[in-house]
């Protein structure tokens, strides 16, 4: 049965019967209705903001693996990476140095690969700086190893002809001991014949009578004849492998010409003192890839260690030059 509510009227003072208008019920059920909805809305985007589907947890565990997969990638790439960089090292420290050849400039090896374009397109995605990080790791070790595999290549070439590379290296000295009277000055800082002041002196001055032979230190090619009366006077240039070349000056007479072929203890010239000389001698310079080294380190295929050691005291004295 129906509940009656009345209420008290002040005016008439008495109770009288209370009840609710149509509109007054339509509201109150329009309001609650409202009030409902609202918060089956706010229910509903709690339940997709903090709530997922079971499409979406396994979407989700989807992500996670493969993330998981690319820490992975990413730490076998780093490995790599360090095991590439050791060969790399041992490569322009070890072989190459073995080998006399160039070392691979860094520039070279550590240039990119795989367009910046590629790059942007793969930042679109969720991921995308994981995935850029690992597409650029795999584009530097792919770039690499190619450049190491070529390097590889010239190294085993090299072997191949290490005998030549050995028999082209400047590693006798070009006046014979028995026609050899002293040396005259070394390699460094010495008194200048004509100036009288201290000047570098790029080589070793051979003391030898004019027309004493002069051989070629290491196999090569005649890069260069040269006749004067001033500077190094009559000179030749011999062309080695690997970037050695060695120069030979002051001679009376020269027997080559520019672009013959020679080989280790051919006569080249004679021993003179033409040019800026102050008396008989020969003047010789080693040169590797254009910077000058001290010839008196190339003997080693000439001297005994006594004779190496007594020409190294020789060779260090702070004497004058002959030219």
């Amino acid at each position: 049965m129906k509940k009656v509510k009345y209420y008290y009227n002040t005016q008439s003072l008495r109770y009288e019967k209370y009840e609710v208008s149509l509109k007054t019920r339509v509201l109150r059920a329009v309001g609650f209705i409202s009030a409902a909805l609202v918060f089956a809305l706010i229910i509903v985007a709690l339940a997709y903001t903090y709530l997922d589907s079971p499409k979406e947890k396994g979407l989700k565990r989807e992500i996670s693996e493969l993330q998981l997969q690319y820490d992975n990638l990413n730490d076998q790439l780093n490995q790599m990476q360090e095991v590439l960089s050791d060969i790399q090292d041992r490569d322009d420290n070890i072989y190459r140095v073995i080998f006399e050849a160039e070392p691979i400039p860094n520039s070279v090896r550590q240039a990119g690969s795989g367009g910046v374009n590629r790059y942007r397109e793969l930042m679109n995605y969720d991921n995308g700086e994981l995935m850029t990080s690992t597409a650029k790791k795999l584009d530097q070790i792919r770039r690499g190893l190619y450049i190491q595999s070529k390097s590889f290549d010239q190294i085993s070439e090299l072997i191949k002809g290490k005998e030549q590379v050995l028999a082209s290296i400047p590693a006798i000295q070009p006046v014979s001991n028995k026609n050899l009277k002293h040396i005259a000055s070394g390699f460094g800082m010495r008194i200048d014949p004509i100036y009288k002041i201290p000047k570098m002196h790029e080589g070793l001055d051979f003391s030898a009578a004019v027309g004493t032979p002069v051989y070629a230190t290491g196999n090569g090619t005649v890069s260069q004849v040269e006749y004067g009366n001033t500077g190094y006077g009559n000179h030749i240039v011999l062309s080695h492998m690997v970037g050695y070349q060695s120069m030979y000056a002051h001679l009376s007479r020269i027997v080559v010409r520019e672009g013959q072929k020679v080989n280790r203890g051919d006569l080249i010239g004679y021993v003179g003192s033409t040019g800026k000389s102050t008396a008989p001698h020969l003047h010789y310079e080693v040169w590797k890839s254009g910077t000058k080294l001290d010839p008196i380190n190339f003997f080693f295929n000439d001297l005994t260690p006594a004779q190496y050691e007594e020409m190294l005291k020789i060779a260090d004295q702070s004497n004058q030059s002959f030219d």
